[in-house]
């Protein structure tokens, strides 16, 4: 009987927690990237190629609909495009689509059958007039079945959902409405139309009491993961203007709904975005040991999935970045058996750098 009991009790020696005390920094998981992408039709594809192959090649991936990734993937991140469209119509007849009608080639489905897109409000798709296909025409939406597939699954781990806001700079073929201020209260608005604001973790409740976001992760750190399971994190891709604009008249993001990716000494300073785990290795290792929390990216524009490399995925996971995004939570049979996943297929496992070794193994999502 010694032997079992030593087993037991040899953890908590060792200063282990047991699962229900992790916290939200000390999981990883994986995530999509542009999770609503639809790959062009052959013939706005091949319209694509004429211009820019590359391009054409880097575009061909389409991720299921939101519940699926959720239930049968077990994605616990997704990245959102959002484009302004106060008035409506703006992305409902891409021009890419008539020139290559005109082509005679196949242009796939109506991108707006039950008319979503001449409606206001913000859409989600890739390239404005371009690369337009989507499993979620709009925000609300987009944030609606995530809701629907949470409030059906509220023992899940939070989810990151990532919304780069595409500015006049962004490549296209139409006009891109700015996020000025009025916009940003606008895109807010619609989160909150469909998250009440006690379902989502916001800057606030991880800053509380303290004066700084940085100063809150060191001294109490990030919630307990049984404290905020069934709800979301929003996050702004965004690292320019556009960001800027967001922060401005909130020091350390008070009163915001979305974390930014700032700089280490800013007061708002909480999650960072660092898309190469290659080069980046060594920085993302430490940014997760001091506490923080990084998204990764696991591949890109389809190469890792066209060659089979495995190099930036295994940097990905070993980094301890929290959420590693992917293109291939399964492997698409056209090119090779590239797929990211956790190992044992779990959803959340004990984070390589800032886990407890103990947890190795266990699926932390579903707790004990």
């Amino acid at each position: 009987m010694l032997a079992p009991c030593l087993a037991i009790l040899l953890p908590a020696a060792l200063g282990a927690a047991p699962p229900d005390d992790v916290r939200l920094n000390q999981i990883q998981v994986i995530g999509s990237h542009n999770s609503y992408h639809v790959e062009p039709a052959p013939g706005v594809s091949a319209v694509i190629a004429r211009a820019r192959p590359r391009d054409a090649e880097a575009l061909q991936y389409t991720h299921p609909p939101l519940a699926e990734q959720f239930e049968e993937r077990g994605i616990r991140q997704i990245e959102l495009d959002v484009f302004a469209d106060p008035d409506g119509g703006l992305f409902a007849d891409p021009p890419i689509r008539r020139v290559a009608e005109l082509a005679g080639g196949d242009v796939g489905p109506d991108p707006d059958p039950d008319g979503a897109l001449r409606r206001p409000g913000m859409k989600v798709l890739h390239v404005a007039g371009i690369d337009y296909g989507t499993t979620t025409p709009t925000l609300i939406d987009a944030l609606e079945r995530v809701r629907g597939w949470s409030r059906a699954n509220p023992r899940h781990v939070p989810i990151l959902i990532l919304l780069e806001l595409k500015t006049p700079r962004d490549p296209g073929l139409i006009p891109v409405v700015r996020f000025d201020a009025p916009m940003l209260a606008a895109l807010e608005a619609e989160i909150l139309s469909v998250f009440p604001r006690p379902e989502i973790l916001t800057p606030d409740d991880v800053r509380g009491d303290f004066d700084t976001l940085p100063e809150a992760i060191r001294a109490r750190g990030w919630p307990r993961l049984d404290d905020v399971r069934g709800r979301v994190m929003l996050a702004l891709d965004n690292t320019d203007g556009t960001r800027d604009a967001y922060m401005e008249g909130h020091r350390a993001l008070a009163g915001r709904l979305m974390f930014a990716s700032v700089a280490e000494d800013d007061p708002a300073a909480a999650w960072f975005k660092r898309n190469d785990p290659i080069g980046g290795f060594d920085d993302i290792r430490r940014l997760v040991a001091a506490g923080f929390l990084v998204r990764a990216r696991a591949d890109a524009d389809t190469r890792q999935a066209r060659d089979g490399s495995t190099v930036m995925r295994d940097r990905a996971l070993a980094s301890g970045a929290q959420f590693v995004s992917t293109d291939y939570p399964v492997a698409d049979p056209r090119f090779t058996d590239y797929r990211v996943q956790l190992p044992g297929g779990v959803v959340a496992r004990s984070n390589p750098v800032s886990g407890d070794r103990a947890w190795d193994g266990l699926d932390l999502e579903r707790g004990r």
